[in-house]
């Protein structure tokens, strides 16, 4: 058997590279140094939510005190409630002197009154109460402490490796630590997991009791396409963000935290994403179920078969090391038959300078069975007297 290869950044030889020669082609020749940037942030990370790659992170894994981002992880578990069913925006929770008594920022709810789950989310998201995540907490648990087990318990389902929640505000306290890569993962599976309620976090003000407080997302207020997520604001942990952005059908998430002022957040947050847009860029090389090539069968019913991407091909990169970017088809052939379909055939390996690269499978797009005897001793007889294939 012999390796087949087919390389789109060069002349391209076999059927099925068409498609990615069109895809690579028209580009102007590019410097291929990677992108660099700092931040004064003491902790940040940027990352594209359509391929999970990776633009920049400073002392992302540091623990850290998350301050009110860890909210997010308190809105989790309300918006799961949501949508399950287990829980109605119309139902309401009354309000503990605790919750009353809470201190830090308010949505200024009364104590021995109730609370509807739609006004609490807006307190928590938009004014970030702290008042109203115990109310909320309470609500659903009984007690806070009883919260934040909950908190714990999911955020370890859903990858939070280096997160520890004490309570379900953010307010200082031993023990209450997240990390950059924890509140990107976390604000990534909100926007994944609930599309129907993440309009909430681009609501700019909300009045409660008479009292109305704007969103403090400094970049809801500009033209970045920043419709989220979460500031977080103590005087240890100093100002962080979380925040996500789209710009044409393009999504990212970015964290920073420990800036020294909220004007520092909102300069340091801006550049990053602006950053993150300017310097890099999502390539569609195939479409999911896409043929992106066909094999020669051995001894099948079939003389070739379709080789497919199971899942759409994206990638994210560099702008300036696209022009060498490098797609290979590699596979064993010809294949021997009988070939299920969707059996892994081979790989299609994706390189760029400056760039880690990726490697995705490809599979048969169909099955082809194997010749009968007669068939399968006739091939065999042309293969010795001629080299064909079956």
């Amino acid at each position: 058997m012999s390796s087949h290869a087919i390389i789109a950044s060069g002349s391209v030889a076999r059927l099925g590279a068409v498609a990615l020669a069109a895809v690579l082609s028209g580009v102007q020749a590019a410097s291929a140094a990677p992108p660099t940037f700092d931040t004064r942030a003491q902790t940040a990370y940027l990352a594209d939510v359509a391929t999970g790659t990776v633009l920049y992170e400073k002392e992302a894994d540091k623990r850290i005190q998350p301050a009110s981002m860890s909210k997010l992880m308190t809105l989790y578990i309300v918006f799961e409630r949501l949508k399950s069913g287990s829980l109605k925006l119309e139902d309401s929770f009354p309000v503990s002197v605790k919750a009353w008594r809470t201190g830090g920022s308010k949505m200024f709810v009364k104590v021995n009154t109730q609370v509807t789950v739609a006004d609490l989310l807006n307190g928590i998201i938009v004014q970030s109460g702290n008042d109203a995540c115990v109310v909320m907490a309470e609500g659903l648990a009984g007690t806070e402490e009883a919260f934040a087990e909950l908190m714990n318990k999911r955020g370890k389902e859903i990858g939070l490796v280096a997160s520890n929640f004490r309570n379900s505000t953010g307010w200082p306290e031993e023990g209450h630590v997240m990390t950059a890569r924890d509140i990107a993962l976390l604000s990534d599976r909100l926007i994944r997991d609930f599309p129907e309620f993440y309009h909430y976090f681009g609501g700019k003000n909300f009045t409660f009791n008479e009292i109305r407080q704007g969103n403090r997302n400094p970049l809801l207020y500009k033209d970045l396409g920043v419709d989220g997520l979460k500031t977080g604001h103590t005087e240890e942990a100093g100002y962080g963000l979380a925040a996500s952005a789209e710009r044409s059908g393009r999504r990212l998430v970015m964290v920073i935290t420990g800036t020294t002022s909220m004007n520092a957040r909102s300069q340091e947050a801006e550049r990053l994403l602006e950053w993150g847009y300017r310097e890099f860029g999502n390539y569609a090389l195939f479409a999911a179920g896409a043929a992106v090539d066909k094999a020669e069968v051995w001894l099948g019913r079939e003389d070739t078969v379709p080789l497919v991407v199971d899942r759409p091909l994206v990638v994210t990169l560099p702008k300036r090391s696209r022009p060498k970017l490098d797609v290979r088809l590699v596979y064993d052939g010809p294949i021997a038959a009988p070939i299920a379909k969707g059996q892994k055939i081979g790989e299609i390996v994706v390189s760029a300078p400056d760039w880690p690269g990726v490697t995705v499978p490809v599979t048969a797009g169909a099955s082809v069975e194997q010749l009968g005897l007669f068939g399968r001793l006739s091939a065999a007889i042309r293969h010795v007297l001629w080299g064909a294939s079956g």
